[in-house]
């Protein structure tokens, strides 16, 4: 799988752009997030999945490989919402090792409070500039690349291995 070969000048400008893109949007989604519901990146994206999910609710394997973020940070960002009233957690009752987040009402709330300055950051930044065929190739080309990447599990969603019985 290793390729020795070096990334030639476009290839090299399009990895370069899409790093500063996605840094200077996620910094402006993040300073709007934190100003107007008091969310971090990774918070406002758990509660927009809960919200968009139809029950509500998700099992914490679910969220975290959707979310991609290791187990144990999403455990601890959870346990941030829940203690601000935002998320509920419980055990499964399909699967006794799983547990589930549901978002409450506040966490609705604090969702419909945030949505418009997001929108409004997202279609200041990434949208306006771009046409609706433009909009439409990128969304192609990045649904390619996501699923590519997605057929490779990060580290963290890979099984463990055990260690070796002596």
């Amino acid at each position: 799988m290793s390729d020795d070969r070096p990334l030639d000048p476009v290839q090299l400008d399009a990895y370069f752009a899409l790093i500063e893109v996605s840094s200077l949007l996620r910094h402006t989604v993040e300073q709007q997030l934190k100003e107007s519901g008091g969310l971090s990146y990774v918070q406002f994206q758990l509660l927009a999945t809960l919200g968009d999910a139809p029950s509500g609710r998700r099992r914490m394997t679910d969220l975290a490989d959707g979310v991609v973020y290791s187990r144990s940070g999403l455990t601890y960002q959870v346990g941030l919402l829940e203690q601000a009233g935002l998320v509920t957690r419980a055990p499964s009752q399909e699967d006794e090792r799983s547990v589930v987040v549901t978002i409450t009402d506040a966490g609705r709330a604090v969702l419909a409070t945030v949505f418009p300055g997001h929108i409004a950051v997202l279609r200041e930044l990434l949208l306006d500039p771009l046409s609706d065929d433009d909009v439409e190739a990128l969304a192609s080309v990045l649904d390619r690349v996501r699923a590519h990447m997605r057929s490779i599990p990060p580290r963290s969603a890979a099984p463990r291995r055990r260690a070796p019985t002596r």
